[in-house]
């Protein structure tokens, strides 16, 4: 199976529709076989799906993703677990191990309205959007 992770700096990048990069693993009965970070060259939000289509992934793992987003993987057969928060290592290793901690009802809203970021998906500590954190803050989702 391939897995994609929106990437920046070893972890799992908050907004998928903003990725610059993605890692890529390639895996077969719970163990990585391969790994590899992927430059999406511009491409955002809804052509993002097309592009992981084409790289054939099966399964995304993210942290923040939107409606359109959502819908858009779902017509490419593209399984999505939001709200992950850890390493991009981390995080498809406990998914192989069936351990992966994520929130099946994550997304976020920032076009909604013209407000700005409305984040749907609190950190851990039950702060809101303006808690920016970093990798394993257990925030899934950034100011724009």
């Amino acid at each position: 199976m391939k897995i994609a992770v929106p990437y920046a700096d070893g972890c799992i990048f908050p907004h998928f529709g903003k990725t610059e990069q993605f890692k890529f693993y390639e895996t077969e009965n719970g163990r990585i076989l391969s790994e590899e970070i992927v430059p999406t060259n511009g491409k955002g939000h809804g052509a993002l799906a097309g592009f992981l289509a084409d790289a054939q992934v099966e399964l995304l793992l993210c942290g923040g993703i939107g409606a359109g987003a959502r819908e858009a993987l779902a017509a490419e057969k593209i399984r999505v677990l939001g709200g992950v928060t850890e390493k991009a290592d981390d995080a498809v290793r406990a998914y192989l191990a069936g351990t992966l901690a994520y929130d099946p009802d994550a997304h976020c809203r920032h076009h909604d309205g013209g407000a700005g970021h409305v984040c749907e998906t609190p950190a851990k500590d039950g702060s809101s959007c303006g808690n920016s954190g970093g990798c394993g803050s257990g925030h899934a989702c950034h100011k724009t």
